[in-house]
C-alpha cells in the first residue's frame, strides 16, 4: 500500500477519532450552544491544529519514510519541519483541534476532555514513545531531546 494512502488510514483511525468522532459524542450528549465570542479564536485554533498535524504527517512520509503508526514507523528520525520547535507537534496539533471545538461551544466536557487527552498523550510519550526512538535511534534520539522539548515552549516541564 502507498505511503500516502497509509498515512491517510492511521489519520482516520486515530486523530479522526480523538479529535472527531469523541469530541462529537460530547457535543451530542451535552448539546453546547456556539459561543459567538469566540468563534474567532476557536477557528484559529481548529484551523491551526489541523493544518499543524498535516504538516507532521507530511513529515513524517516524507523525511521519515513511514507513518506515526507504530505498524508502520519512520524509518529516519524526524527532526525537520514541526518537529525542530517540539518533539510532539503531531499531539499539539490534535489538541489544537479540541481546543478549538471547546472554545467554540465554551463547553467545559470538551475542555476537560482536551485536559484527558493531554494527559494520555504525555503518558504515552513517556512510557512508550520515547523509549522505543531512544532504542531505535540511539544517540541521534539522545541530541534531539536535549535540544527539542516535548512540548512548544514548555523546556522547563520535562515530565520524565
Amino acid at each position: 500500500m502507498p505511503l500516502p494512502v497509509r498515512a491517510l488510514l492511521f489519520t482516520i483511525f486515530f486523530p479522526g477519532t480523538v479529535a472527531g468522532v469523541v469530541p462529537t459524542v460530547i457535543i451530542l450528549t451535552t448539546r453546547p450552544a456556539p459561543s459567538p465570542t469566540l468563534v474567532a479564536p476557536a477557528a484559529l485554533l481548529l484551523a491551526g491544529g489541523f493544518c499543524l498535524y498535516l504538516w507532521t504527517v507530511v513529515a513524517f512520509a516524507r523525511h521519515g519514510r513511514g507513518t506515526p503508526g507504530p505498524w508502520d514507523p519512520p524509518r529516519r528520525l524526524v527532526t525537520t519541519g514541526p518537529y525542530r520547535v517540539s518533539r510532539s507537534p503531531m499531539y499539539v496539533g490534535v489538541l489544537g483541534v479540541i481546543a478549538g471545538l471547546a472554545a467554540f461551544y465554551a463547553s467545559a466536557w470538551l475542555a476537560g476532555y482536551a485536559a484527558f487527552v493531554w494527559l494520555a498523550f504525555n503518558f504515552a510519550s513517556v512510557i512508550y514513545e520515547e523509549p522505543t526512538l531512544r532504542r531505535l535511534f540511539g544517540y541521534e534520539y539522545e541530541a534531539y531531546r536535549a535540544r527539542t522539548p516535548r512540548w512548544v515552549g514548555l523546556r522547563s516541564l520535562r515530565l520524565a
